[in-house]
This record gives structure tokens, sequence and C-alpha cells, in this order.
């Protein structure tokens, strides 16, 4: 019932973004930006993360991170995370400046629900050579859901991190975040994970996915998108519409959804070695594209 209750409420207050088939949006989510020491699992991640952004700026799409940007429980400073990946702030500044960037907070960037942390941490930089305070992302808001709405079908795409049905990491994130910092932070350096974290603990992850589909079943089959587990998710029509995004920090891949030309697209990209040995960034196709009318449910028509 908590679930169900949370869901409704992120779907009711969700912010609305009105597409067409010639809009195109890149999803990622829990990228997880550290301070680059060896706790921070975005670092080996980071130059593939980059050049898929750059690619996506530079063939104007929207970027949407679906939360767990930034790893506010290890870190106790967003100061020290934006020097360890100056450039990808610097990135992001492009797609705001452009009104091409949309942020949904997680678990672990729940700091962002007070606008107050966003506007210190976002909006201004301080620059040691000028010694100066330069504009980042100024306006930049952080949301707990999206929706996006065709404009034409009128067909509803929901938006959301999914610790919605996570009851541990939803309702005791401080807890969480007290014990990550305090005790799981220094053995994440040993190599012992986090059990509270659905993307570590298979049996929650499994539940939590169940929940979720449970709410889409009895909200007439809405195509919903999250993240939160890591595991990416891309369902074939006529089965219930849950998508995930997986996450930005696989083994040596990031993973993420593109929608583009009315049909979404499960992708990754990954580091990869020519007959030379040189070393290049890809990207292949996991799933799709599938058109999003295939998901389209009735009572949008």
């Amino acid at each position: 019932m908590a679930t169900k209750h949370r869901l409704t409420k992120a779907f009711l207050d969700a912010k609305k973004i009105s597409f067409n088939d010639q809009s195109k949006f890149i999803l990622f989510s829990d990228c997880h930006r550290g301070d680059n020491s060896y706790a921070d699992d975005f670092a080996n991640n980071r130059n593939i993360y980059f050049h898929a952004l750059n690619h996506y700026y530079k063939n104007h799409f929207s970027y949407i991170e679906l939360g767990d940007g930034d790893e506010l429980w290890e870190n106790l400073t967003f100061e020290s995370i934006f020097k360890s990946h100056k450039n990808i702030y610097l990135l992001l500044k492009k797609f705001h400046d452009a009104g091409r960037l949309h942020m949904i907070y997680g678990n672990h960037d729940m700091a962002y629900k007070d606008s107050e942390n966003v506007t210190k941490n976002y909006h201004h930089y301080f620059d040691p050579v000028s010694a100066s305070e330069i504009p980042l992302m100024p306006g930049i808001k952080f949301h707990e859901s999206l929706i996006l709405e065709h404009e034409t079908s009128k067909q509803k795409i929901f938006l959301i991190h999914g610790h919605q049905a996570d009851w541990w990491n939803f309702s005791f994130w401080r807890f969480s975040r007290f014990m990550v910092r305090i005790l799981w932070k220094p053995l994440q350096v040993i190599g012992i994970a986090d059990p509270t974290s659905p993307a570590k603990n298979y049996k929650e992850l499994i539940k939590i996915e169940r929940r979720i589909k449970k709410w889409i079943l009895e909200n007439n089959k809405l195509l919903t998108i999250a993240g939160h587990t890591h595991r990416p998710r891309f369902p074939e029509p006529g089965q219930i519409p849950f998508f995930n995004d997986g996450s930005c920090v696989h083994p040596r891949s990031i993973t993420g959804l593109e929608i583009e030309n009315g049909t979404i697209t499960l992708i990754k990209w990954y580091t990869d070695i020519t007959e030379e040995g040189y070393l290049r960034i890809v990207k292949t196709v996991l799933e799709g594209p599938q058109r999003l009318r295939d998901y389209l449910i009735k009572n949008e028509t």
C-alpha cells in the first residue's frame, strides 16, 4: 500500500514535458558521480560517459537523468565531486543553457529535494583562477518525477528513479546515508558491497521490480521508466511496459535509453579495441528500436 501511495503521488505531482516524433531524449541514471577515490564507482566509466554525453549534445538530444546522478551518501560535500568531474558538469551546463536538461533526484541525491541544496551545489561554482563565483546552472530544478506527454497521441511516459518502491531507501535514506558514509564506504574500498543496495541484493531487486509492475498494471499499463536497481529492462509490446535504463557504473560500460523518431531503444556505450590495438569508445544497441505507439494504452488514443 505504501508503494502504491508513493508512486501515485509522484505521478500526480510530476512535471509534464511535451514531445513529438521529432523529439530526441537520452536517459541515463545511477551515475553515482563521486570524488575520484577508490570508492568512486563512476570514475572507471567517466570517459565513456563524457564521450557519450558529448555525442548526444552535438546531435541535439535532451538529457534526462533519472536520479542518483551525484553520490551524496559517500561524500560529505559536493565540492569534492565537482572538482573530480568538472568537465562533466561543464558539459551538463551546455545542456542546461540550451534548455535540454531535466534532472530527477533519487535516494542517493535525495538532498536535492530541498531546493536550497540545489542552489548551493548547482547554481554557481568557485573558480580559483579568477577567485570568483562563476554561474554553473542557475535556475535548475530537480524533480521527483517527470511525465513525457506526446503532442498528438497524448501517450504518457512516467519517469521516476524507482526508490519509491524501496521503502527502506525512501523512508530511511538519512540512516542509510549515515551507514554508507561511516561503514560501507571504507569497506567498499576493499571490495565489500553495501547489502542494502538493490543493485547488490538480487532478492531485493526482484521485490522492487515486482512492486512497480503491480502499480503499472493497476494504472492501465502506463509506460514507466525507472533506474535504481541498475538492471536494464526492455519489455516486448504486450508485456508490462516497465523499462529500466540500467546504470553508468557497470564494469567498463554504461547503459541508457534513447527516445528518437517515436521509438525507444536500449543502448550500451563501452570501450572496445581495434585490430591495431587502439582503444575506442563505441555504442551498441541492446534492444529495439521499438515504436512507442506499440505500448500505447487504449484510453490514451
